[in-house]
């Protein structure tokens, strides 16, 4: 008599495997930086919180912009600057907000933007910072510890400053 037992354990073993797919569940990755600086992808508050805790370890500078911005043309060869001296230790991420692709697009190059940005027409991640409309600039440390909150338009000194207080 053959013992049924091995053959009933491989069977539960795969259909443990497939389970979760036909469980309606849906297995989705975390958020990542974008790869490229023309990326731009749609982002809302709940994603880029994700996105901000998947960098805990690295601290990170997110300048809040928008195209038609005037204060935000002003600070971005800062912010551009900033990111060739800072960029190995400090994650910089732009958020498109209140913009259309377009324009963003067009900033990003006009301004030679080196940093990804994401794109949030609905401003929702600004607001989830207490922010409502650009520019604004914020730190965080390693810890994913919000440090400082700029909510206008950044000087070089203040970047250069704020850069420091988190690195060190």
């Amino acid at each position: 008599m053959t013992r049924p037992v091995p053959a009933m354990a491989a069977v539960v073993s795969i259909m443990v495997l497939l389970l979760p797919g036909c469980t309606g569940e849906h297995v989705t990755a975390p958020p990542t930086i974008p790869s490229s600086v023309d990326e731009l992808p749609t982002m809302d508050a709940a994603t880029f919180s994700q996105l901000l805790a998947n960098e805990r370890g690295t601290p990170v500078v997110v300048n809040i912009w928008a195209s038609w911005c005037t204060p935000c043309q002003v600070e971005t060869p800062e912010l551009v600057q900033a990111h060739g001296v800072w960029g190995d230790r400090v994650r910089f991420i732009g958020v498109d907000a209140q913009d259309d692709r377009s324009g963003a697009e067009r900033f990003l190059s006009d301004y030679r933007v080196t940093y990804p940005s994401v794109f949030n027409p609905a401003n929702d991640i600004a607001v989830s910072f207490g922010l409502f409309s650009p520019p604004a600039t914020l730190f965080f440390d390693a810890d994913g510890t919000l440090v400082k909150t700029v909510p206008s338009q950044i000087s070089a000194h203040d970047l250069r400053a704020n850069l420091r207080s988190i690195t060190s």
